[in-house]
């Protein structure tokens, strides 16, 4: 069995920063103290010289595109620039091609990872207007949720029929995760941005069609369903402020029903950006005003929104630089979202023990996922080493996503991930991914 200690670090878990040794044993924290020796000749001992060691981030809300859709990104390349980037662990969405609406095609997803992926993995089941006889059918010890969309996003698997929104919530036991935006508020707005602009649409009309008022209509319209059937609903990336008001700080996570995420690029962007970056942040829901900016961020510190994720969703850059109306929404960001968080440290906006409460302990607890997200003896060794000291710039020789861009090309970041454990393993080190995975399915205490 594979030991290792880990030397002089300055641990973050549990919302306190600690100097001390970590002890691994295969792919289980065994050890935490102040000083540990070396057990015996053959343990690999690395000494991180002072600086922090994070549980690995859980990224609640990717797009890796496979299958079907190949060409942008596969499970391969965008786990490899996951662990890059300090996430140890994605759950993946259904809008792939197949969809995976059927219990073979989240099957066939999970044979694929098992085989490729670099870091832990998760397969999110989607809801139609009419699978719940196979949603019904989940094993819910290895699924993390219901993933719905209740507006059209890539892929097209829009749950638009009342009736049987109002079953799903009724009946799954599942957390429901949700994409939430009015799809006819969105289809009026868009309607009146093609009669005035034709198809060459401004990128910064984006936010005017994909609007505050339909964001608002469909997550207000969920937390009212939820309210009365019950449902536990996770509400994907709000990106407005009006949505804030919707959720409480009122219970610890563990113990509220609705619940919400933010994503790093509607804490990092405003509309101001659309000027510079254009297609490049066309996501949806869109990225708003410096206002609605600063609301999301208040949210997240008071604890109105839980967990911060990327809605990683890559696009080639030949499909990137069409027309507005053939210019597809998403891109790509799990290599830059740690960075990016502490960057905001940096700028005092938010602590590294809150970076880490919601990027790796919150999804651990959220998603009820067994022994992940803590630096805690007898936890997965998932682990991240950041020198909080350490400038680099991102650039396209740099980036890992297959689509081979990024929305942060130019940025200098202050911090930089140097390595990540992956179940005890080094999975990355210093800009190079191990050729060995050690990634394993999640499994979810339920």
């Amino acid at each position: 069995m594979k030991k290792t200690l880990i030397k002089n670090a300055r641990i973050v878990t549990d919302g306190v920063t600690k100097e001390g040794d970590v002890y691994i044993e295969g792919d289980t924290i065994k050890e935490i103290a102040e000083s540990i020796s070396a057990k015996n000749a053959d343990t690999i001992v690395i000494d991180i010289e002072g600086k922090y060691l994070l549980p690995g981030v859980i990224d609640d809300q990717v797009h890796f595109r496979e299958p079907g859709l190949t060409h942008k990104a596969t499970i391969l390349t965008e786990s490899a620039a996951a662990v890059a980037g300090g996430i140890t662990t994605f759950m993946e969405m259904p809008n792939t091609s197949p969809q995976t609406t059927t219990i073979r095609e989240w099957e066939k997803k999970m044979e694929t990872a098992a085989n490729d992926s670099h870091a832990n993995y998760a397969f999110m089941f989607g809801g139609t207007n009419d699978n719940l006889e196979e949603i019904l059918k989940v094993d819910t010890s290895r699924v993390p949720a219901l993933k719905l969309f209740l507006g059209s996003s890539t892929g097209n698997m829009l749950v638009d029929d009342k009736e049987v929104l109002r079953k799903i919530f009724s009946k799954v036991k599942l957390r429901i995760a949700l994409h939430c935006e009015d799809e006819a508020t969105i289809k009026a707005n868009f309607k009146e941005a093609l009669d005035t602009y034709g198809d060459d649409i401004p990128m910064d009309q984006h936010p005017k069609i994909r609007s505050e008022e339909a964001c608002y209509i469909s997550s207000s319209g969920a937390v009212e369903l939820a309210r009365q059937t019950g449902a536990r609903i996770h509400v994907f990336h709000l990106s407005t402020g009006k949505e804030t008001s919707l959720f409480s700080n009122k219970k610890p996570i563990r113990d509220k029903k609705i619940t919400a995420e933010v994503c790093i690029h509607h804490l990092w962007f405003s509309d101001k950006d659309y000027a510079t970056k254009g297609k490049f942040i066309k996501w949806n829901p869109a990225v708003k005003t410096s206002k609605d900016r600063d609301e999301l961020w208040q949210a997240l510190l008071d604890d109105r929104i839980d967990v911060i994720a990327t809605d990683h969703a890559p696009h080639t850059l030949e499909e990137k630089s069409n027309p507005y109306t053939s210019c597809p929404s998403g891109g790509p960001l799990v290599q830059h979202a740690l960075p990016a968080m502490l960057q905001f440290v940096h700028d005092e906006k938010i602590s590294i023990e809150k970076v880490v409460e919601k990027m790796c302990h919150n999804p651990a607890l959220l998603f009820d996922i067994d022994k992940r997200g803590f630096i805690r003896e007898g936890y997965k060794a998932d682990l991240v080493v950041v020198d909080t000291n350490n400038p680099w710039t991102v650039t396209k020789e740099n980036v890992l996503a297959k689509c081979g861009w990024s929305p942060f090309e130019g940025v200098t970041f202050k911090s930089r991930v140097m390595q990540t454990f992956v179940n005890g393993e080094q999975a990355y080190k210093n800009f190079k991914v191990s050729d060995h995975k050690s990634a394993q399915e999640l499994f979810f205490k339920r």
